[in-house]
């Protein structure tokens, strides 16, 4: 009696596609089940970058797709965050060498807040003075890129490594470094409203 329910539960789901924002080139990130398109809405999906580039090295990095609507049996979504897995956070970690966390709250050009967390170690131990100075190229660098980029554009260089490649380039005048990246990211806020605007 209830294995027919189930069954029948499962029968009367459909299948949709879920594809990737256009600026991840609208790449199939895999099929899901559900009883109406309505369901769908707001379902965050969990991939790989690897999912979607296809590039293996590419492993490393979980990003997160939210469905925003649904056109017949195709999903679209947006970008929500991302994150390095765990292991290969830990795999980053040596001794007698500094780890440099920096979390800031930027906005795009085009409105969209978002929480970034950077990170860098080093080759050898540092100074806390020079882990401020190197925290300081962080807040710089990611200030002024969403200042300059539009949401798609942001998420792009945060994503494959852009934005981590300019901080490395600036902070390794101050300290040797063996690491740099954005380790996780997260939208706070999709776009700013007028009224925000007129108060501020």
């Amino acid at each position: 009696m209830s294995t027919r329910k189930v069954r029948d539960k499962w029968r009367s789901k459909a299948w949709y596609t879920v594809l990737a924002p256009p600026y991840f080139g609208n790449v199939e990130l895999g099929s899901i089940p559900a009883e109406s398109s309505e369901k769908l809405l707001g379902r965050v999906m969990e991939v790989t970058l690897y999912d979607v580039t296809g590039d293996f090295s590419h492993q490393y990095l979980k990003l997160y797709f939210q469905i925003t609507n649904v056109d017949g049996k195709t999903a679209h979504t947006m970008f929500k965050g991302h994150e390095y897995s765990r292991d290969y956070l830990r795999s980053l970690v040596r001794r007698r060498t500094t780890k440099v966390d920096g979390l800031f709250d930027v906005s795009t050009k085009d409105g969209y807040r978002f929480r970034v967390a950077i990170v860098a170690f080093t080759l050898s131990r540092i100074k806390t003075s020079q882990e401020n100075i190197i925290r300081k190229v962080m807040a710089r660098i990611v200030n002024e890129k969403s200042a300059a980029l539009t949401t798609d554009q942001f998420v792009q260089e945060m994503v494959l490594g852009k934005i981590a490649s300019d901080i490395y380039n600036e902070a390794k005048k101050v300290v040797p470094l063996r690491h740099v990246g954005v380790r996780k990211s997260k939208l706070l806020t999709q776009v700013v409203m007028p009224q925000t605007q007129q108060a501020s």
